[in-house]
């Protein structure tokens, strides 16, 4: 179902929130005190999005992801990144191998990105020669190696970890990267009833079992019911107004983006915001996106698209605040006046 066909039926939305909803539940049964955090990862995968997860070791970020793969029913790795990682080491590689005949022949052994969901634990602590290898993989679902290309699982994505203090000897992820990045989320420390939970329910921590939620079919189910969320062209409209407003040289644009962004967003942007604002909508049961889902996953897909200056450091401005600013100053309904031609009204 596409843009401009008929709207899913009830029946349609309510089954595939009902399962995604399995889904979401698991996670809140498995990382306490992150309901938001949750919510988010699962409505990344249901747009087919890849994640970027910073917070500080030991909040849950590595069982998360074991437990979103558990719950989705494919399959899991997990490639711990350091500076001695090799772009072979994510890829694969040819080996040379002797067949039955004696003879010798170059084999292609693939490597742990031939996944489902390839959890990059410390992502930033490998060289930017090694996070190039996540290019082409995290927006073409291919891996080309000496000349082959070769397609990848589906569905497959990138959820990867860093430390946002712990900068020694880590290489800043390129904004090429960044930009294929569908969230970036943060994952924050929880309140001491949660703390109290986690003591007194998980003997050494460790999580309840879990039972897939669902399964290959299920999935490609879901995703298409997805894609059948109807963007309503006022909708459309904003998103392109948000995301041209975060470009310092849109007359649309705040004061503060005009004041501390160097670069605005991407079109992949704009494409992150409307396939995860479907994907929102149906968590919430609805056959259309509204502007609250907009609201709801600006944040996480816009914040680390924008480029900011040497100032905004300075002066404790921060992508979040930029984003606050763009929606609290672009209309949902209609554009305002470019100052230009306000000040000459």
């Amino acid at each position: 179902m596409t843009e401009g066909t008929a709207l899913l039926s009830p029946q349609e939305v309510e089954t595939a929130r009902d399962q995604a909803h399995k889904i979401l539940d698991g996670l809140d049964r498995t990382i306490l005190g992150q309901e938001t955090l949750n919510r988010m990862v699962v409505t990344a995968c249901l747009a087919r999005g890849h994640v970027l997860l910073e917070g500080l070791p030991g909040l849950g970020k590595t069982e998360l992801v074991k437990a979103l793969a558990k719950l989705l029913g494919i399959e899991f790795k997990r490639l711990q990144f350091t500076p001695d990682l090799l772009p072979g080491d994510v890829t694969g590689g040819h080996i040379l191998e002797e067949d039955e005949h004696g003879g010798r022949r170059l084999v292609f052994h693939p490597g742990p990105i031939f996944t489902n969901i390839l959890l990059a634990d410390e992502i930033n602590r490998a060289s930017p020669k090694t996070q190039s290898a996540l290019l082409e993989a995290m927006q073409e679902r291919n891996v080309t190696v000496i000349g082959e290309t070769r397609k990848l699982p589906h569905p497959f994505y990138v959820l990867a970890t860093q430390n946002p203090i712990e900068l020694e000897g880590t290489y800043p992820l390129p904004e090429a990267q960044l930009d294929r990045f569908l969230f970036k989320l943060d994952v924050h420390s929880v309140n001491k009833d949660t703390l109290e939970r986690i003591i007194t329910e998980r003997r050494a921590g460790t999580p309840p079992e879990l039972h897939a939620a669902t399964d290959g079919g299920g999935l490609k189910s879901l995703f298409a019911t997805v894609d059948g969320v109807f963007l309503p062209k006022a909708v459309a409209a904003y998103i392109a107004r948000l995301v041209d407003a975060s470009h310092p040289s849109s007359a649309f644009a705040p004061d503060v983006v005009k004041n501390y962004v160097r670069f605005g967003a991407s079109p992949r942007a704009a494409i992150a915001i409307a396939e995860s604002a479907r994907a929102h909508a149906l968590l919430d049961g609805k056959p259309n996106v509204g502007f609250d889902d907009v609201h709801a996953v600006a944040l996480p897909a816009l914040g680390h698209r924008i480029t900011l200056d040497y100032r905004a450091r300075l002066d404790d401005v921060t992508g979040a605040k930029l984003v606050a600013a763009l929606l609290d100053g672009v209309d949902e309904l209609q554009e305002r006046l470019p100052r230009e031609v306000a000040d000459e009204a």
